[in-house]
C-alpha cells in the first residue's frame, strides 16, 4: 500500500473514529482490511465479499439472514457498504450498546425497509429460522401459531405492526428479546475472536480469517 493510500486510511478514521465504539488505531486497522476484502481502493465491499466474512468469521451460514444483516449494514440501500458503512456496522456488531444493536436488529427484520415489521415478515423470519420437520402436514402452521405469539409480546399498542419504538421498549425490558426472529448478531466468542485480529494486523498485505471457535 503506497503513502498516499495510507494517509487516507489516517485521515478517514481519524474522522470516523469518535463516531464508532473503536479507538482511531482500531478504525485503521479495519479500513486496512476493507480495502483488502474491496480488492481496490475505489471498490465497496459488495455482498458476496461481505458473506464470506460472515461466514467464515462469524459463523453466520443462513444465506437469507446475511442478506438481513447485509441490509442492516448498507444504510444508503446502494447494494453494497461502503468504508464508513463498514466502521459503522461494525461498531455495532462487535461492541455496540444494546440501543446501537436493538437498532440494527430492528432494520435486519425490517425487510422491506419500511420502517414497521408486519406479521408477514415475522412469518418469513421465523420460517427461515425454525427446524423443519417433515412429519407435520402444515409446518406453516406452526410457524403461524408463533407469529400470533410475537405480536402478543411486542404489539403493546395493538397497532397490527410492530413499530421501533414498540421493539425497543420490549428489548429493553426482556434483552433475551433482542435476536427473538433470528441471530442476526454475533456471539460472544467470535465477536472476541474477530476483535483479537486487530493485534495482528499492522500493515497487512494478507487477510487471514477467524473461524469460529478457533483459538490463538
Amino acid at each position: 500500500m503506497d503513502v498516499s493510500a495510507k494517509t487516507a486510511i489516517s485521515k478517514l478514521a481519524e474522522s470516523l473514529h469518535k463516531q464508532t465504539n473503536f479507538t482511531k488505531k482500531e478504525c485503521e486497522h479495519l479500513l486496512h482490511m476493507y480495502r483488502e476484502l474491496a480488492g481496490a481502493d475505489d471498490v465497496k465491499l459488495d455482498r458476496s465479499k461481505f458473506k464470506d466474512i460472515l461466514h467464515c468469521s462469524f459463523g453466520m451460514t443462513d444465506a437469507m439472514m446475511i442478506d438481513h444483516v447485509f441490509r442492516a449494514f448498507d444504510t444508503d440501500f446502494d447494494s453494497s457498504i461502503s468504508q464508513e458503512e463498514w466502521l459503522k456496522g461494525m461498531s455495532t456488531f462487535l461492541r455496540g450498546t444494546l440501543d446501537e444493536k436493538t437498532q440494527f436488529a430492528f432494520r435486519a427484520y425490517d425487510l422491506n425497509s419500511n420502517g414497521v415489521i408486519s406479521r408477514e415478515e415475522i412469518f418469513q423470519l421465523l420460517k427461515a429460522t425454525l427446524i423443519k420437520q417433515p412429519v407435520e402436514e402444515d409446518p406453516d402452521e406452526g410457524v403461524r401459531d408463533l407469529v400470533e405469539i410475537v405480536f402478543k409480546k411486542f404489539d403493546t399498542q395493538k397497532k397490527g405492526v410492530i413499530d421501533y419504538a414498540q421493539f425497543k421498549a420490549m428489548v429493553a425490558e426482556e434483552p433475551l428479546l433482542l435476536q427473538a426472529l433470528g441471530p442476526c448478531l454475533p456471539d460472544e466468542k467470535s465477536a472476541d475472536a474477530f476483535l483479537c485480529t486487530f493485534e495482528e494486523l499492522h500493515l497487512p498485505t494478507t487477510i487471514s480469517y477467524i473461524k469460529t471457535g478457533s483459538q490463538r
